[in-house]
């Protein structure tokens, strides 16, 4: 079964930058969409970014601006550059794939990954 691995978070000081990736375990028959989501303790997993099959993107509001998804179809993976970080960004980050394998469409997460940003 795909699996959807993150990496790239880590601790950063306000107002600095990191860059996340999502690689899928083998190829992908056909990539619906992908998204970031974030959570924290105590609230709800929350919606980041998104990108289409057909490459468009959109944004929640706290993000639009500093953050930017983007993907390379030919290494199965999708990126979300984060700039201007800020404390409120900080939590657990999770790649989210609505893909097609073996002839199934599933929803797919990640493990996710921690990215701190220190004020």
């Amino acid at each position: 079964q795909v699996q959807l691995v993150e990496s790239g978070g880590g601790l950063v000081q306000a107002g600095g930058s990191l860059r996340l990736s999502c690689a899928a375990s083998e190829s992908i028959f056909l990539i619906h969409t992908m998204a970031w989501y974030r959570q924290v303790p105590g609230k709800q997993r929350e919606w980041v970014a998104v990108i289409t099959s057909g490459g468009s993107t959109n944004y929640a509001d706290s993000v639009k601006g500093r953050f930017t998804i983007s993907r390379d179809n030919a290494k199965n993976t999708v990126y979300l550059q984060m700039n201007s970080l800020k404390s409120g960004d900080t939590g657990v980050y999770y790649c989210y794939g609505d893909l097609t394998t073996d002839g199934r469409r599933r929803d797919y997460w990640g493990q996710g990954t921690q990215v701190t940003v220190s004020s």
